[in-house]
C-alpha cells in the first residue's frame, strides 16, 4: 500500500456500502420498470375483459408501493380509457403511479378498418409497441374505437399524431394531459 493512499476504516466501509445499495435500489425500480408483453388470455385491471380480444390501443402502469391484485406489476389495461380510469381511480386511493406506458402507434405498423359499422385501430400486444406517458402525444375524441368505445390513441411522433387527428378527427393533446372529465366524457 502506498504511503499516500488513504486508510480504509470500517465506516468509509459501512458509507460505501450503503451508497451503492441505495444507488442500485433506484437504479433497479427504474429497470424494472419497463413495458411487458400483454399475454394472450390476460385481463384488464380495471374492467375485467380479455385484453387480446379486443382492438385499439392498450396501457400498464407501475405504482410506487402498491401493486395490482392477483399478478405481478404492471397493471395492465384493455384501453387506454381503463388505464386513465383505473390511475385516477387509484390516486384517489392514495396509490402514486411510477410510470405508465400506451401503445405507440408511431412504433407499429398499424391498421385502420370498419368492423360492424365501427372505424376500429388494430391492437399491439408486444413490449416494443409501448412507451412511457412522457413521450407521448395523444389523439382523443377521434372517429376510433377501442374497446372501451372512442379511443385515445396515442404517438410518440407528434407529426404523427397530427396527421392522424386529420384523417379521422379529434384534437391532439399530451398524454400526460389526459383529465378525468376527458375520460369520463367518453
Amino acid at each position: 500500500m502506498s504511503d499516500y493512499a488513504p486508510a480504509l476504516t470500517r465506516r468509509h466501509f459501512i458509507v460505501g456500502t450503503a451508497t451503492v445499495v441505495s444507488l442500485s435500489g433506484c437504479l433497479g425500480t427504474s429497470e424494472e420498470m419497463k413495458p411487458v408483453a400483454i399475454e394472450s388470455g390476460q385481463n384488464c385491471d380495471q374492467c375485467g375483459m380479455v385484453i387480446d380480444q379486443h382492438p385499439g390501443p392498450v396501457g400498464q402502469t407501475y405504482y410506487q408501493d402498491n401493486t395490482p391484485e392477483g399478478h405481478d406489476p404492471p397493471a395492465r389495461f384493455c384501453s387506454t380509457t381503463c388505464t386513465y380510469r383505473h390511475r385516477f381511480a387509484k390516486e384517489q386511493s392514495g396509490w402514486t403511479p411510477a410510470e405508465t406506458f400506451l401503445t405507440d402507434y408511431s412504433a407499429t405498423d398499424y391498421d385502420v378498418r370498419t368492423d360492424r359499422g365501427k372505424t376500429i385501430i388494430s391492437r399491439h400486444l408486444e413490449s416494443e409497441a409501448f412507451a412511457s406517458t412522457e413521450e407521448l402525444t395523444v389523439v382523443a375524441n377521434s372517429e376510433i374505437e377501442g374497446s372501451m368505445g372512442t379511443a385515445i390513441v396515442p404517438f410518440s411522433d407528434s407529426a404523427d399524431a397530427e396527421s392522424f387527428a386529420e384523417e379521422y378527427g379529434g384534437q391532439t393533446l399530451p398524454a400526460e394531459d389526459i383529465t378525468r372529465e376527458l375520460v369520463g366524457g367518453m
